[in-house]
Formats: structure tokens, sequence, C-alpha cells
């Protein structure tokens, strides 16, 4: 199949993106990656009335650091994090994840702001970057506003874009050099959308051993008392993590039980695995 015709716009800056999306009617989508949205053109899943592609807007694409953050355009690539022309928040912890993204296809094209926004439960990005805490940075012509990343997934493929919205930055915590990250994603072969995502941070200088199940029907199951379900000499405490796992909906036994190994393997690679050194994200 082939996709519904519809009006395109190649805005040249932010504004002019912003000015697209506030002047629109009907259907509105925004293009960057593609990587999601051209299939769902192409089946038809989507027939939108005007496409407004930002993949060429130089603001989207800047990455700041600031005294205690990352700041990253909403069109930095998955393989700008897995080359290292964009620098990591701590020792190959964005890298790492960026490099198990689906194939190297998609990750020269795929944008994380476009994952944020699209919002898959399965996708890396939105499971790595609520384990790390992220804040969302969008913008309309009335202004901008920030969102935790909590708050910005209100849901499997929704957010809190409201019409005439677009998200523009993520904001990302740097971590302390005795923070370890742990990722483990189940998927039948590589490249293939998880069945299972386990992310953990542990960062003992800020305080911090949080933990996160992706890749459920549902916004990630954040554990912020990851300290209190793991323990170095017994593991996870997997009868407590299945009972969290059925009330946020996962209710196969099955499913459960790949959820909580996913978990117990980041788990044990964030708590057991030596303090790195912090590579600079200068």
């Amino acid at each position: 199949m082939k996709a519904a015709r519809f009006e395109l716009f190649r805005p040249r800056d932010l504004s002019e993106a912003l000015d697209h999306l506030a002047g629109a009617t009907g259907l509105v989508k925004v293009l960057a990656g593609g990587q999601s949205l051209g299939p769902m053109l192409n089946l038809r899943l989507v027939e939108p009335d005007a496409l407004v592609d930002i993949a060429g807007i130089p603001e989207l694409r800047r990455i700041d650091r600031e005294a205690d953050a990352l700041v990253v355009g909403a069109c930095v690539t998955h393989a700008d994090f897995e080359d290292g022309r964009a620098p990591d928040v701590g020792t190959d912890m964005m890298a790492r994840v960026a490099a198990g993204i689906a194939y190297r296809a998609v990750r020269n094209r795929g944008t994380i702001g476009g994952s944020l926004a699209h919002a898959d439960p399965a996708a890396d990005w939105v499971s790595t970057l609520s384990a790390l805490g992220a804040e969302i940075e969008i913008a309309s012509r009335a202004g901008r506003r920030r969102l935790a990343i909590g708050a910005f997934l209100t849901g499997a493929l929704s957010t809190a874009l409201q019409p005439g919205e677009l998200l523009v930055s993520v904001r990302i915590p740097l971590v302390s050099g005795a923070a370890r990250f742990g990722y483990v994603k189940h998927a039948r072969k590589i490249g293939e959308f998880a069945h299972a995502i386990g992310a953990a941070l542990v960062d003992p200088e800020r305080g911090i051993a949080r933990a996160v199940a992706g890749a459920i029907d549902a916004p990630p199951l954040v554990f912020e008392d990851a300290a209190d379900l793991y323990d170095r000499s017994t593991g996870l405490d997997r009868e407590e993590t299945g009972r969290r796992l059925a009330a946020a909906g996962v209710e196969d036994m099955v499913d459960r039980h790949i959820h909580v190994e996913a978990l117990a393997r980041a788990l044990a690679q964030a708590f057991d695995a030596p303090a790195p050194t912090l590579r600079s994200a200068a």
C-alpha cells in the first residue's frame, strides 16, 4: 500500500514549525526520522491531512551541557549516541542502549524525540529515560513547559502533548562517577520489538536506586525503591516485584516471569558491577 494524499510542510526553523502546528486544520502529524510514522502512513494506519517535517531544523539537533544535565534536541538520532557524536550522561549508558535499537538503518534516521512522542511501550528510550529521570521540554506558540517523563507518558502510544505542541528537547540528569547502569531487553531476535525491558540506575552519591520494567501495555513501571527490592546476596524480591507487575496490568504469569527476570538481570548489572570511571560528557 501507499500513503493517502497529504500536504507536506518543511519549516526552516522552530518558529515556522510552531506556526504550522498552531494554524493547522484537520489531522496533522509531525515527521522527524519517520521510522515509526513512515510504515504507519504506508499501511494507512494513520491518514493525516498534513505532515510537518522537522528533521531539517538546526535547533532540534543541538546538544547542550548544563551544570547538572544534558539537554538533547528532539532530532538527535540513535546513531548519534551510538557513534559518540552525542555525549553520554555516564559511561556507556545511552550509547549502549542506542546500539541495541532495531537495525543500523533505523538508528541512522530514528530520533530520540520521535521515539518518545510515539510512546511505544517497547521503545528503548521510553524505559531508559524513565530510569535516568529525564524531563521533556515542549514548545508551542503559547510558550514552553517541562514535564517529568512519568507525566509526559500517559499510556501506551499516548502522551501529554496537546494540539499545537511539539517535543523540542529532552533534559537528562548527569550521573556521578559512582553511578552504575543496567539494561536488559528480551526479544525473540535482534531488531525485533522487546517483549520485556529491565533498566536500572544506581547512583549512591545522588541517593538514587531506580529501576524500570518496560514493554508493558502501559507507561513503564518505575520502582523508586529498588534498593529495598534487591539484595546483593539474595537478588531481587521476585514475589513483591511480581505483585507490582500484576497490579500494573501484567496478568499473564509467563509474561510476568519474563519481566521479573529482565528486571532482576538489569538490577544485578547495576548493583553488582564495579563502579565505572566516568567518561567526560563535554
